[in-house]
C-alpha cells in the first residue's frame, strides 16, 4: 500500500509538541485510509501528474496579494504549455486563481474576491494556528499563510482537490507550514479546542444538521478563538429558513439556507459569542463561471435564463454571507 502520509511528514513531526498533540497517534493511519488506491481508481493518474511536474526554484513567491509562484522568466512558452497540459490532468480546477511561472490557472471561482471580502473583518492571523474546513485545493490556505498564520491546516474530503494542493505545494516548496488533509470534519478529533481561527466557508448548507456543524466548529476553537463562517443565506427575518425541495442551483446536497438573523440566532443558541454579519454579497457570473480550467456547467446555467434573480428551480439566487463569532472563555 502506498504510504500517502509521507507527504505530511513535517506536519506529523510537528504535532506531538503542538496544541494538537492528541491527534498525533493515528493521523498517518487516517491519511492512508482516506487515500487508498482501492477507493479512488483515478489516483494513479494523479500521482503520475505530480511526478511529471518539473523541479524548478521559484525565486519569487507571493501569498499576500495573490497565489503567485515563480518568476515567469524561468519558464519559456513551450515549458509553460507543457505544464498547462500536465495540470489539466487534475481538471476541474474550482478554487483559485493561481499563477505558476506566468501560467494563469483561471479557476471556476474567483476565490480571491471572497478573501478580499473576508480579510478586513477578521482578527489578525499573525502567528495563529488556523483550520480551513472544506478548503478544496487550498487556495485560501495559502492566503492565510500570506496573512501571517504560523501554521495552516486545511481539510477536504475530495482527493482530487488534495492532489491539486500537492501540485501547488510542489512549486511553492515543502517547507511551508501549510497542509491539506483528505478529511471531512468527521475525521477531526472531537472537542480539540485548539485552533486560534477556524474557517468554514461554503460548507454549512451542505450539512444535514447545521446546528451540529456549528457545535463541531465551536469545539475545534480554543477559548476565545475566532470562527469565520461563510455560507449561502436567504433574505428574510429571524426564523426564516429555505429547505429546498430537491436541488438548489442544480446542487443535490443543499439542506438549509437560513436568513442572516436566523443563523445569528443559531450561533448564539449553541454558545458562540457576539455572532455578527460582516458581509453579504450576491454571487455573480463574473465570480463563478466556466473557464478553460473548469469546463463543466457553472453559475450561468444554474440560474433561470429568464430571471437571474432566481435559480432554475425558482428559488432565490445565491447570496453569500460572512459571519464572525468567538468561542466562549470557559
Amino acid at each position: 500500500m502506498t504510504d500517502s502520509s509521507q507527504k505530511y511528514q513535517s506536519l506529523i513531526d510537528w504535532l506531538p509538541s503542538s496544541p494538537l498533540s492528541g491527534w498525533h497517534q493515528n493521523i498517518a493511519e487516517q491519511i492512508n485510509e482516506r487515500l487508498r488506491i482501492e477507493r479512488w481508481g483515478d489516483m494513479p493518474s494523479w500521482e503520475q501528474c505530480l511526478e511529471r511536474l518539473p523541479e524548478i526554484d521559484p525565486l519569487t513567491l507571493d501569498f499576500s496579494q495573490s497565489v503567485s509562484i515563480g518568476d515567469p522568466g524561468l519558464m519559456d512558452k513551450g515549458r509553460r504549455l507543457q505544464l498547462q497540459a500536465t495540470l489539466m490532468d487534475l481538471h476541474p480546477w474550482r478554487k483559485g486563481p493561481f499563477n505558476l511561472y506566468g501560467l494563469n490557472i483561471d479557476t471556476e471561482w474567483r476565490s480571491d474576491w471572497k478573501w478580499d471580502r473576508v480579510l478586513p473583518h477578521i482578527e489578525s492571523l499573525e502567528n495563529r494556528l488556523v483550520l480551513d474546513i472544506g478548503c478544496g485545493n487550498g487556495y485560501h490556505c495559502w492566503r492565510m499563510l500570506g496573512a501571517g498564520a504560523a501554521r495552516v491546516i486545511g481539510i477536504d474530503p475530495s482527493p482530487k482537490s488534495v492532489f491539486q494542493f500537492y501540485a501547488i505545494k510542489h512549486f511553492a516548496g515543502e517547507q511551508h507550514p501549510v497542509d491539506v488533509l483528505p478529511f471531512g470534519i468527521e475525521q477531526m478529533p472531537k472537542k480539540l479546542k485548539a485552533f486560534d481561527t477556524v474557517f468554514s466557508m461554503g460548507v454549512l448548507y451542505h450539512r444535514r444538521s447545521p446546528m451540529d456543524h456549528l457545535l463541531e466548529l465551536k469545539e475545534l476553537l480554543r477559548n476565545g478563538g475566532q470562527l469565520v463562517l461563510e455560507t449561502l443565506i436567504i433574505e428574510g427575518s429571524e426564523g426564516q429558513v429555505l429547505v429546498p425541495d430537491g436541488r438548489y442551483g442544480k446542487m443535490p446536497n443543499v439542506w438549509f439556507l437560513p436568513s442572516a438573523d436566523t443563523l445569528i440566532n443559531w450561533m448564539q443558541k449553541i454558545g458562540l459569542k457576539n455572532p455578527r454579519l460582516v458581509d453579504q454579497t450576491k454571487t455573480t457570473i463574473e465570480e463563478q463561471r466556466s473557464t478553460d480550467w473548469m469546463t463543466f456547467d457553472s453559475l450561468e446555467t444554474f440560474l433561470d435564463p429568464e430571471d437571474s434573480t432566481k435559480t432554475v428551480e425558482g428559488y432565490p439566487a445565491p447570496i453569500r454571507a460572512v459571519f464572525i463569532a468567538e468561542a466562549p472563555h470557559t
